[in-house]
């Protein structure tokens, strides 16, 4: 199955496309960086599947999709998205995309959306020998394209209690949101171990997750107390 990488960070699509590549039954045809070359590369290239951005610099991907079934193009769309409000999860959901994946994800996540389109395409394929079908047939077509729920994230490699704890007291004390690098600057850590940290932390429901846009297009994420520290609790 041929599937169209779209997100608009250069190096984020490399990675999701060579995470296709190791998929067995898919290959990656092309990548875009924004709405109008996805739609350019749809309309002269037969495609099965779009591994879609919902952020992108010129439109957003569920604009994007809008726009495909208003033109005719009918490839299926898996979003792969930092995106999490629940009205743009709706949307995409009204607009028939099949599966939701949540940035950051794993090789092991993506893996698992791809294989139950895989399974609902042979369903489907064995489905259209017949004129007509019946409940279990059509049981089949919906319970193919779920997939069972995402296990909690496993802590970070490396975990420190004291770091946590340093985390936490650096957003309790800020007053509001800050980023990755605001924090890795105040705790004296690197950036890409903050992420981690908050990234783990937001996953237990400590941190809330925002997302401030700036002129760039793209979202900075921001993360604060999912509710007030209190010291005098145990």
């Amino acid at each position: 199955m041929d599937v169209l990488v779209v997100d608009d960070d250069f190096h984020v699509a490399e990675i999701n496309a060579a995470y296709v590549d190791r998929v067995t039954g898919f290959r990656v045809v092309g990548t875009a960086q924004n709405a109008l070359q996805a739609l350019r590369e749809l309309e002269r290239t037969a495609v099965d599947l779009l591994l879609l951005d919902h952020y992108l610099p010129d439109r957003t991907g569920l604009d994007l999709v809008r726009d495909m079934r208003q033109r005719g193009l009918r490839s299926d769309v898996i979003m792969v998205t930092a995106a999490q409000d629940v009205d743009v999860v709706e949307a995409a959901l009204r607009y028939g995309v099949l599966h939701y994946l949540v940035k950051p994800f794993t090789f092991d996540a993506l893996r698992t959306r791809l294989e139950s389109y895989a399974e609902l395409r042979r369903t489907l394929r064995d489905a259209s020998a017949r004129t007509t079908a019946g409940q279990h047939q059509v049981d089949r077509i919906f319970g193919a394209v779920r997939t069972p729920a995402t296990a909690p994230s496993a802590p970070v490699k490396g975990w420190s209690g004291p770091t946590v704890e340093l985390i936490c007291q650096i957003l309790d004390e800020a007053g509001g949101a800050l980023s990755a690098q605001e924090v890795a600057a105040e705790a004296g850590i690197s950036r890409s171990t903050a992420q981690r940290y908050l990234r783990h932390l937001q996953d237990q429901g400590v941190l809330q997750l925002s997302l401030r846009y700036g002129d760039a297009g793209r979202p900075e994420h921001r993360y604060a107390c999912a509710s007030p520290r209190r010291d005098d609790q145990a």
